[in-house]
């Protein structure tokens, strides 16, 4: 088997380190910052009628947008783009883990600022509509929020697609939910369980495991968990930035923040997959024990 060169090597505990990471005092203070405008949002969100309404509509269709925004994204665009990098033997998204990472990386190029700016004007809109409007602010959350997953599960779908993995598979649907989930999970515990659920699904994928009808069984009421999780948490925020002053101190803020959480998550978990293609099941650092079952406990705060 071959080995790996030294900037996977590099890589690798890049990747490491980043699963297991030491809060730095900015991360510290945002946390301070954050506070009261996380229960600003909490309070909206418990006002009888208003939150569940707009979490109904955010978690309803979030498999749809999965569909969707994977489906648009092309494979073959991406294995041309590998071509003109002079790759002329990448033929099939397998013929990708023929190549060094230091060459996917490059194919990659800089997929998170496109991404981030997408969100940053995005997002902008509704954080300025919350200074003048707040009502119509309000009634804009749900599209936002779908806005802004559609446009995460592309991320998600470009990330997986250079890195050499089929998206329209239901394990890599799954993963790309999952990694929603890590994004948005606003406390270590949370974290900790999206991650053994990626961690599971990385080894399983490494593995040549069958997803077998069970399987997609539970990928189903897992998905269901993750939406309800995601639809939560993402509105609170969003409901934050009705306020007016909170809202105009976001602004766009929010959604940049959010993709770029996922982006990185992104580029870390999938460049791990990658090289547990080319090298073994065993290049999947377990940071967090395995997730026994596909369907984990998120939680779901009130």
């Amino acid at each position: 088997m071959a080995t790996p060169s030294g900037y996977e090597d590099r890589a690798r505990r890049q990747i490491h380190e980043w699963k297991t990471p030491q809060q730095s005092w900015f991360d510290k203070t945002m946390d301070i910052v954050s506070w009261p405008i996380d229960k600003a949002g909490q309070a909206l969100l418990n006002t009888p009628g208003m939150g569940p309404a707009i979490q109904k509509a955010c978690s309803g269709i979030l498999s749809i947008i999965n569909d969707a925004s994977q489906w648009s994204v092309r494979p073959h665009v991406i294995l041309g783009e590998y071509g003109r990098l002079g790759h002329r033997n990448i033929e099939s998204l397998a013929d990708i883990y023929g190549l060094d990472l230091s060459s996917v990386d490059r194919a990659m190029g800089w997929l998170d600022i496109k991404y981030e700016g997408i969100a940053l004007v995005e997002g902008a809109t509704l954080g300025g509509t919350s200074v003048l409007m707040p009502a119509a602010a309000l009634a804009a959350i749900p599209a936002d929020v779908v806005a802004l997953l559609a446009l995460n599960l592309r991320a998600l779908g470009e990330y997986a697609t250079y890195c050499g993995f089929d998206v329209s598979l239901p394990s890599e649907r799954l993963f790309a939910l999952n990694v929603l989930a890590l994004a948005s999970s606003p406390t270590d515990a949370s974290k900790q369980i999206a991650l053994a659920q990626l961690v599971r699904i990385a080894r399983d994928v490494a593995l040549k495991k069958t997803w077998q009808d069970l399987e997609r069984h539970a990928a189903v009421q897992t998905a269901q968990k993750i939406a309800q999780a995601l639809s939560i948490r993402l509105t609170k925020a969003k409901l934050a930035q009705v306020i007016p002053v909170v809202g105009a101190v976001i602004g766009g803020g929010f959604n940049a923040h959010y993709t770029n959480r996922v982006c990185k998550s992104a580029f870390y978990l999938y460049r791990e997959r990658f090289l547990a293609e080319k090298y073994g099941v065993d290049e999947i650092e377990v940071t967090v024990e395995t997730a026994l079952t596909l369907e984990p406990a998120y939680e779901t705060e009130p």
